[in-house]
Formats: structure tokens, C-alpha cells, sequence
């Protein structure tokens, strides 16, 4: 698989990224650790080098998961970990940084990301300085290469840049969600900084696996999501009956289609979270899909038909 330049870093990232939220367990349902191991293994066998997790999710157990999978082939792949925002003090990151190592088995971090701004979900309120005070200190140990942020907006990023290097931007970005286009994207591209946009398929929702009237069970966080509630979800269902000849044009599937358009977009990497084997594989598939200029256009005012009637919150759970 063809690989890219994490920002500035001199790091090469897949194209797509195996996402891991899922193997945590926590917030997801029917997930088996055997099986998404499996998972994160083939989607490296596959090609996909690069994996992103998380210390919160499901409290390490996603790191855990990672290391079990992937410990022996370690020098091959790019990691990506996050901080959460309760650990954003200076000595708080460094000790999340060791714990983190520990979990993935490792005495490097490739990319290590402010996982959410401080002061999000009830944690204090720390200056980005003394974050990024620590993160600097990490990096000259060696201990980790690239800094990144999740969910910061341009001018959180902006502030951020103030104190460091910052080679990537987590946000939520799909066909479907777009928000991070409006101001955030330009800035990036100006800065050579990195997309890696999570839940690009929209949380299974541009796979077209979900019918009309779908109900989640009960603890699976996606019945929360804003996209599949209400007119967003009778709007996104119109827009997959309109994506569905293109993707059957390219002989491939809904959500192939919506990775290959993402990544299409500028300096922008998939985060694809895995359950099976047989998802890893798929996800593999997306990077040798070229899609046409005439069919980008196509796809992106479909998308539209659902992001022209978002409100203006970029989180997108109604949490």
C-alpha cells in the first residue's frame, strides 16, 4: 500500500489507519478480543501499517489488544495513541505516556495525540503551554516522534502550534460530517499538518448496512449519534440510494466508495475501525479505488444532502 508523510515528521502513514475505539469494549457491544485481534492483524497482513487507539479506551484495553497483535511486528507499524483530557497537567501527560507504552509494549510512541482540549467532559481547565511543555519533553526522550490533537478546533490547533510541532488533527470527518472543512482543513493544508478523520464511514451508517428502521441495541453508543436520529437519518438514507450506482460502477461497496472519496481529499488519512477479519481486508481495498473528477463532484454534493441541514456542533454524539 502507498504510504504518506505524517505532516513534517519524516513518519509514513497508510492511507488507511486501523482504528481500535471498539477494541476497548466499552460503549460497543458483541465484541470479542480474539476476533479483533484477528481483525487488527489481517488488516496489517493486508497492508494497512498504521493503527490508532487510545489510554481511555475501555481504560487501556485497546492498547493492550494492539500489543497483543502486533508486538512481534512492531518496527513495521506506525503507532498512534491518544491522551485523554483528564491527564492534560505536565506530569499527568508523562505518566499517561509511560502507561501507554507499557499497555503497547513498547519504548516508543510514534504519533501521541491530545486526545479531546482540556476542560471537555468535566476535566480541569490546563494551559496548552504546560501540555505541550510536556509532549516537547517526551519527544527530545525519544519517547515519542510527532505530536497530533483530536477534536481541537482551528483556533485551539493554532494556539497549540504556538509551543511545538504539530504533525496531524484528529477530527470526525466523513461524506456525511464535514465540519472540520469549514475552517479548520485550510489551515492545516497551509500548515502541512495531517487529517486523520475518524469514524469516516460515519460509524457504519455509509456502509448501508443500516435500513430505515434500525434500532441499536441496548449500550452500543451509535444510537446516540446524531446522524442516525430523526430527519438526519431519513436524509442520509436518500443520499445512499443515489451513492449506490456509483459504487456499483467501481464494483465496489458503499463504504469503500465513501473511504476512497475521503481520501481522495487533501493530506487526509481513514481511521477504519475493525471488527473481523473480513473488515480489515475490505478496508484494505479502498486506496486502489481512483475515482474520476466528474464522480468526486458527484459524490460530494450527494454528501451534501445530509451536511446542508447539520447544526453547527462539531461533536457528533448527543451525549
Amino acid at each position: 500500500m502507498e504510504t504518506r508523510e505524517l505532516g513534517q515528521s519524516g513518519l509514513r502513514i497508510t492511507p488507511i489507519i486501523t482504528g481500535t475505539w471498539q477494541a476497548g469494549k466499552a460503549m460497543w457491544v458483541g465484541i470479542e478480543d480474539e476476533e479483533t485481534i484477528k481483525a487488527i492483524r489481517s488488516a496489517f497482513d493486508a497492508g494497512i501499517t498504521t493503527v490508532d487507539t487510545a489510554e481511555v479506551y475501555g481504560q487501556g484495553h485497546s492498547e493492550e489488544i494492539v500489543a497483543a497483535a502486533l508486538s512481534d511486528v512492531r518496527e513495521q507499524v506506525v503507532y498512534a495513541t491518544k491522551v485523554f483530557a483528564n491527564h492534560l497537567k505536565y506530569q499527568q501527560v508523562i505518566e499517561a505516556c509511560e502507561n501507554s507504552l507499557k499497555r503497547l509494549k513498547t519504548d516508543y510512541i510514534d504519533l501521541y495525540q491530545i486526545h479531546w482540549p482540556a476542560g471537555t467532559y468535566g476535566s480541569e481547565v490546563v494551559p496548552i503551554e504546560e501540555t505541550m511543555g510536556a509532549l516537547n519533553h517526551l519527544k527530545q526522550q525519544g519517547k515519542i516522534r510527532a505530536i497530533g490533537v483530536s477534536n481541537f478546533s482551528r483556533t485551539q490547533l493554532e494556539e497549540a502550534a504556538q509551543y511545538g510541532r504539530i504533525d496531524s488533527l484528529q477530527p470526525p470527518y466523513s461524506l456525511f460530517w464535514r465540519h472540520v472543512e469549514k475552517e479548520t482543513i485550510p489551515y492545516c493544508i497551509e500548515n502541512q499538518i495531517s487529517i486523520l478523520a475518524y469514524s469516516p464511514m460515519a460509524q457504519g451508517l455509509l456502509t448501508g448496512k443500516f435500513g430505515p428502521n434500525h434500532q441499536f441495541e441496548a449500550g452500543d453508543h451509535r444510537a446516540k449519534n446524531k446522524l442516525f436520529q430523526g430527519e438526519n437519518y431519513i436524509r442520509a438514507q436518500r443520499a445512499l440510494e443515489k451513492l449506490r450506482p456509483i459504487a456499483n460502477r467501481y464494483q465496489t461497496g458503499l463504504g469503500n466508495l465513501a473511504l476512497a472519496w475521503l481520501i481522495a481529499q487533501p493530506q487526509t488519512s481513514a481511521i477504519a475501525g475493525v471488527r473481523s477479519a473480513e473488515q480489515a481486508i475490505e478496508n484494505a481495498k479502498a486506496p486502489e479505488i481512483r475515482l474520476s473528477e466528474a464522480d468526486l463532484a458527484e459524490i460530494d454534493a450527494i454528501g451534501r444532502m445530509v451536511t446542508d441541514h447539520l447544526d453547527e456542533d462539531p461533536v457528533m454524539w448527543s451525549w
